[in-house]
């Protein structure tokens, strides 16, 4: 799934080769993936009233439920 996540947001990003993308799990069905960009493509990440990322939230969620998995996406702030 962190390849998949990965591929998005550098589809959205406009400096690309600063997204940085790392995936932990808990050993049962929590996993979350942490996503780390340049500080210039926040906005593009989060979208307008945040509807970007609560869209690739929902393809998370959607796609946890076909595993019987959790996944938590956090968009860390350096």
């Amino acid at each position: 799934m962190k390849e998949a996540v990965e591929k998005m947001v550098r589809a959205l990003v406009g400096n690309a080769d600063a997204v940085e993308v790392s995936e932990t799990s808990d050993g049962g069905k929590n996993v979350r993936i942490t996503v780390r960009v340049a500080p210039d493509d926040y906005g593009r990440v989060i979208g307008r009233e945040g509807r970007t990322i609560k869209a690739v939230r929902s393809l998370l969620f959607y796609a946890g439920q076909k595993k019987g998995r959790r996944y938590h996406l956090d968009l860390v702030e350096d």
